[in-house]
């Protein structure tokens, strides 16, 4: 990596490192005060940002980028304005700083409790969507973290437009010089050098494809909250009502295909698939999808691509999607914990002890019953905007709102008690 570049991603480490301890302290007016001015900024700078965007498209076009990863960079006024309110519903949101989750009284008379606490620096590393730019830096700012973003290198005229409007606002209204920083360079060594920034980063979040996943778990030595990668299923049972699977797969898989809670793979019961795939299959089909099945849905519906092993196991985040034939509940929740990723998982079934089971044995972040997996997402939980989907079991698991980047400390209230 280029030495200047190094140099330049230490002092920024070391700016967030002084910012996230003043941070810290701050209180909920003025992160709310400075959440609201980074949203006033944003729609006062939709133009610069949509003209920034469009450089980026342009050059993802001559890349040849496929039209799934152009969805996903794509920003217009709307999209610009649903982040300006993204920023707005955080304010609006419980400050989880200094909340005390708990407290007890031991028989020596000290109080013995839990508060939560900012995580200090938490440094970010995702593709295409240039929105998270603004979401993630508006959720660090209001669970008092400083935060250290590098987006790819298709969306940096975004991204640099995005920080310096939003952090410029929110110094403004007294949040500390390096609270926001972004890594403004295409060098993708750089992403690497960040995963081992470990004086300075506190956690990392990677969002991203299997590449990005891949290079984390080689390089990584800050700890960090893998998030983002969704291989989800949906699986048709027996005893499913087939207008609601029919709406709920094909929201699953067209409504926005580009992101990581859209459906990859299309479990069917063999008994239902009959009635249910000649239904289905080419519904999916007029909407542009290209299925890909197994032997036996293809014995049911002929003319259809054969799916392959790495099939099963693939996040296509396009109009793809794998179809397989089971044969009872069991074989359905063995394929999704064989090969999904634990991100979102559903079951269509009116039969209560098939739900139940589905329910309680897939292994994943979020699961459904007769609903899309399309509805995992930190806004529609109600967290507001979400730093990411941990697909992961420790520390957080699912849409990362406030509380999840807060960490725990102990206080304890004595009254000169000593240890005998």
């Amino acid at each position: 990596m280029d030495e200047k570049l190094r140099i330049t991603l230490l002092e920024q480490g070391k700016r967030a490192k002084k910012a996230s301890r003043l941070l810290a302290t701050a209180s909920t007016t003025v992160k709310n005060r400075a959440l609201h001015a980074m949203a006033d900024a944003l729609m006062e700078s939709k133009d610069e940002i949509i003209a920034a965007n469009a450089v980026d498209l342009e050059q993802g076009r001559a890349a040849g980028l496929t039209s799934a990863l152009l969805e996903r960079l794509t920003l217009d006024e709307k999209r610009v304005t649903d982040m300006a309110q993204g920023l707005r519903e955080i304010a609006a949101l419980p400050d989880p700083v200094g909340e005390v989750v708990g407290m007890t009284r031991r028989p020596n008379g000290l109080e013995v409790g839990r508060v939560r606490t900012p995580i200090g620096v938490i440094g970010i590393i995702y593709e295409s969507r240039p929105n998270v730019t603004a979401d993630a830096a508006g959720l660090c700012l209001k669970s008092g973290n400083a935060i250290l973003l590098r987006g790819g290198e298709e969306a940096l005229n975004s991204n640099r437009a995005i920080a310096r409007v939003i952090a410029r606002a929110a110094c403004r209204q007294g949040i500390p010089e390096g609270a926001i920083e972004l890594v403004d360079s295409e060098d993708r060594e750089a992403a690497v050098f960040m995963m081992k920034m470990h004086d300075y980063l506190d956690v990392l979040i990677p969002r991203g494809g299997k590449g990005l996943k891949e290079a984390v778990t080689k390089n990584a030595t800050v700890p960090v909250i893998m998030t983002g990668m969704g291989n989800c299923h949906v699986y048709v049972d027996e005893y499913a009502d087939i207008e609601k699977a029919l709406a709920i797969v094909f929201n699953a898989k067209v409504q926005r295909p580009s992101v990581c809670n859209a459906a990859e793979t299309l479990l069917v019961h063999s008994k239902i698939a009959p009635a249910f795939l000649p239904l289905m299959l080419p519904k999916l089909q007029q909407a542009g999808v290209e299925i890909r099945a197994c032997e036996r849905s293809r014995g049911i519906v002929p003319g259809l691509k054969a799916a392959v092993e790495e099939d099963w196991s693939e996040e296509y985040l396009d109009l793809i999607l794998a179809v397989k034939l089971v044969d009872d509940v069991e074989e359905a929740i063995e394929h999704i914990n064989t090969y999904g990723t634990g991100h979102s998982e559903a079951i269509v079934s009116q039969n209560y002890s098939h739900v139940r089971r589905f329910m309680n044995a897939v292994d994943a972040a979020a699961v459904y019953a007769n609903a899309s997996t399309r509805f995992t997402d930190g806004n529609v939980f109600g967290f507001g905007a979400e730093m990411g989907i941990s697909t992961q079991k420790l520390h957080a698991r699912g849409p990362m709102g406030l509380p999840e980047l807060t960490t725990i400390k102990f206080i304890v209230y004595g009254d000169g008690q000593v240890r005998e």
